[in-house]
């Protein structure tokens, strides 16, 4: 799965959770959870989203990682490809 891959299943996952957010005008770099407005429900459901889709367990010491589009799906690609390899 590349990186292209992960980010449309992240979208995906984010639809989901946020449907009144426009995936399309987010800023990759900045805090998803501002710009979508998710609180910690929707963080939970979020993470447990990204598992179902992606199939990566993502452990609560790991969440700072999801903050931003860029940094989960860097994130999600690197233990995807680690996944891989083992």
């Amino acid at each position: 799965m590349n990186q292209s891959d992960v980010r449309e299943g992240v979208l995906r996952v984010l639809r989901r959770i946020a449907p009144e957010v426009d995936v399309r005008s987010l800023d990759p770099g900045q805090s998803l959870r501002v710009q979508a407005d998710l609180d910690s429900v929707d963080l939970m459901n979020f993470v447990v989203g990204l598992d179902e889709e992606l199939g990566v367990d993502v452990p609560e010491t790991d969440y700072g990682e999801l903050e931003t589009l860029d940094g989960a799906v860097s994130y999600l690609s690197s233990r995807l490809e680690g996944a891989t390899e083992g």
